[in-house]
């Protein structure tokens, strides 16, 4: 199940989820870089940026419902399990702006053939990982290297494509999106329930080897190199001020509950709001001095962008601590085979693509911010119905019970991840669309890692330290339930601030919807 779900890129792209995000460049002047429509490389060259993007989307949603698996045979801490999924996604938020500012800087061509051999790379180290540590470590690694790698996609489609093509071409990325949703959970629960030369969950992450492979060779022949038009500059202290307030934030949440909270978890939390504080004026400098600061402050004075800000924060929170404790929930509390919650998670996946196209197509053009609220109750009913249900039911809930407030929620959330960024960036200066997408799916991915980290607190809280095997599942239906009040919480939350969006999003003109939407 994805901890996030990328909308279709008519909008966005989250993850979903997600959710992994894909910059593209920040001016249409590219455009005229374009190679001829004659040229047949420019196709070849979106077969392999696409198929990237679906092999991090996979990767991404692929992990969790192989968790109970990778902890049963490694034998990983709670605050391991969590750090394999929060750990990609920390690396991942804190890369995605410079990844496609080296891009601009280096050649997008450049980055993503790097990025691409150091995803493969950290695939390989994570299918061989022989303990908890060097899993969690190859993780971040695969995180780091998504970030090099995802913010090229967009951009190289924009430098390779004429302008009268691109519809076409994001339409296509938008069905890739959908797919990769779809076929991650399902991909994860069949690697997995086979087994393949014994190797257990090990397949999830050792298919990535021929794809990276044959993608970097081939990206090598028929990519064009594409440059931003103008220099940008790095800010390698606003990347490392960031990383070093979400750690100091997350890595207590995720190793309190082990560790008895202590007091030093405490005080590195409230220290992480310095650190913050520290981000924020120093880019109130690096605005000053060069006009190049990792985050354009002077964005969160428009109304709706402070608040989609808000927005996408707390929606990753609300899927990193649900997609984490449903699968625990299905493995580990009702005792299921990894197969049988891999394909329990299908209603949900095909909801939200449905949604999510009808949401961009017929109805945010005719109800505006109102189909995004309406997407926040769905899926609070659905968490409100899936929680009588599994209080009803108990242990005996079947697949076919979790189907009905799966696909409410799945429509809600398909409601909220497509039209949600276009709604954000609406109001503000198109000049500066390109980094402010880039900043709404880094908080996104943000959100994520910190809900995963308040796993700990919410579900794992609720469970005893030394249970009886027979307690075991009735001890994680209790934290699950527990968890969708918590959830159900976040998504009321994102409802009233939905209040603070331009009530009819108006729509960016060519050169700058598709041209400036997820820019570094």
């Amino acid at each position: 199940m994805p901890t996030s779900a990328p909308p279709p890129p008519t909008a966005s792209h989250l993850a979903p989820p997600t959710t992994p995000a894909t910059p593209a460049p920040r001016t249409a002047e590219e455009a005229s870089a374009a190679p001829a429509p004659a040229d047949r490389r420019r196709w070849f060259a979106l077969a392999i940026v696409m198929t990237a993007a679906f092999m991090d989307l996979v990767d991404v949603t692929i992990v969790n419902i192989a968790i109970p698996s990778i902890q049963r045979e490694t034998g990983a801490s709670v605050s391991a399990i969590q750090w394999i999924t929060a750990g990609y996604a920390l690396a991942f938020a804190a890369g995605l702006i410079t990844g496609g500012r080296l891009g601009d800087i280096y050649g997008r061509k450049r980055l993503f053939l790097i990025g691409i051999g150091g995803f493969t790379l950290a695939s390989a180290l994570c299918g061989f990982a022989g303990s908890p540590e060097i899993l969690v470590a190859a993780r971040v690694l695969q995180g780091a290297t998504a970030a090099l790698m995802v913010p090229q996609v967009l951009s190289i489609v924009h430098a390779t494509f004429p302008t009268h093509e691109r519809g076409k071409v994001f339409g296509l990325f938008g069905a890739i999106v959908g797919l990769g949703a779809v076929s991650g959970p399902l991909l994860g629960a069949l690697l997995t329930e086979w087994d393949l030369f014994g190797l257990g969950w090990r397949p999830i992450f050792l298919i990535n080897l021929p794809v990276g492979i044959a993608g970097l060779f081939l990206g090598a022949k028929f990519i064009t190199e594409s440059k931003a038009p103008r220099a940008v500059r790095l800010d390698l202290l606003g990347v490392a001020l960031i990383t070093l307030a979400m750690l100091m934030l997350i890595y207590p949440l995720t190793r309190g509950h082990e560790l008895g909270w202590p007091l030093w978890g405490h005080l590195s939390m409230v220290g992480s709001l310095f650190v913050f504080g520290a981000l924020v004026l120093y880019q109130r400098h690096r605005a000053r001095t060069d006009g190049s600061p990792l985050i354009e402050l002077s964005l969160f004075r428009v109304k709706s962008f402070a608040a989609g800000i808000a927005v996408q924060l707390t929606f990753g929170v609300g899927l990193g601590i649900f997609f984490l404790v449903w699968t625990l929930y299905m493995q580990m509390g009702l005792g299921w085979s990894v197969l049988r919650a891999g394909t329990t998670g299908i209603p949900f996946s095909v909801a939200v693509s449905v949604a999510a196209g009808i949401s961009v197509q017929k109805l945010v053009p005719r109800f505006g911010r109102k189909v995004l609220q309406a997407g926040a109750l769905l899926m609070i009913a659905g968490l409100l119905v899936y929680l009588w249900e599994s209080e009803q039911y108990g242990m005996a809930i079947t697949s076919w019970q979790m189907a009905v407030p799966l696909v409410v929620m799945g429509g809600g959330m398909g409601l909220v991840v497509a039209p949600l960024t276009n709604a954000v960036l609406s109001e503000v200066p198109k000049e500066h669309a390109g980094s402010a997408s880039g900043l709404i799916n880094t908080v996104q991915q943000m959100g994520t890692a910190l809900g995963l980290g308040l796993v700990s607190v919410v579900f794992y809280g609720a469970i005893g330290d030394r249970l009886a095997p027979e307690a075991v599942g009735p001890a994680f239906v209790d934290a699950f339930q527990q968890a969708l009040w918590w959830v159900a919480g976040v998504f009321s939350v994102i409802f009233l601030v939905m209040f603070a969006l331009p009530a009819r999003p108006r729509a960016h003109v060519e050169g700058d919807a598709h041209a400036e939407v997820g820019a570094s």
